[in-house]
């Protein structure tokens, strides 16, 4: 868990900083993602090490490393686990540990075509959270209230986000073509 404070403060000065200036409210996170052939897709995010996602040998990858479903559920994991750790640093109530299990209900039949009326992603999403305190049940109760209502990868997958794609098509060249071949 963070130390003295660290997150309580490093709150309530942004919450002070968008008071005194809304405009410093609204920012944008940014991510890559480059295919590398097959079902492997390596993501960069800021300047962490770039992730490799990729499907099991069932759905025709290597299992080099997590699905982006899989990568779905840990955001939703972690994402709630930081916002438990938040509020709870902030009303001071002790928590020595947070664990999340989270399973997703998936029918790959919409995701493969074969029944148009199921979607193609989850249908559910299991959330089973440990917490370790001492803190009376009633606070900790009241903690994943704030957790349910301000975690913002859960409001993310129940509020639908519009999404909009804009296309770059770029055709071949004789350089690109046989760099590629190398």
């Amino acid at each position: 868990m963070a130390k003295n404070g660290r997150v309580t403060e490093a709150m309530s000065m942004l919450s002070s900083a968008i008071q005194a200036n809304p405009a410093m409210a609204e920012g944008l996170v940014r991510v890559r993602t480059r295919w590398a052939g097959g079902t492997r897709v390596i993501g960069n995010a800021r300047d962490f090490a770039p992730i490799t996602v990729d499907e099991p040998p069932g759905l025709g990858g290597d299992d080099q490393g997590p699905t982006p479903v899989e990568l779905l559920l840990i955001a939703l994991g972690s994402c709630q686990e930081i916002v438990y750790a938040a509020y709870a640093e902030q009303f001071g109530i002790k928590l020595d540990a947070i664990e999340i299990e989270l399973t997703g209900t998936i029918d790959l039949r919409g995701f493969l075509g074969i029944e148009p009326s199921v979607r193609p992603g989850l249908t559910r999403i299991e959330t089973r959270v440990r917490l370790v305190s001492d803190a009376p049940e009633e606070r900790l109760r009241e903690l994943t209230d704030l957790v349910e209502r301000f975690c913002p990868v859960q409001d993310m997958l129940t509020n639908p986000v519009p999404i909009t794609t804009s296309l770059a098509i770029e055709r071949p060249t004789a350089h690109s073509v046989s760099a590629s071949r190398s």
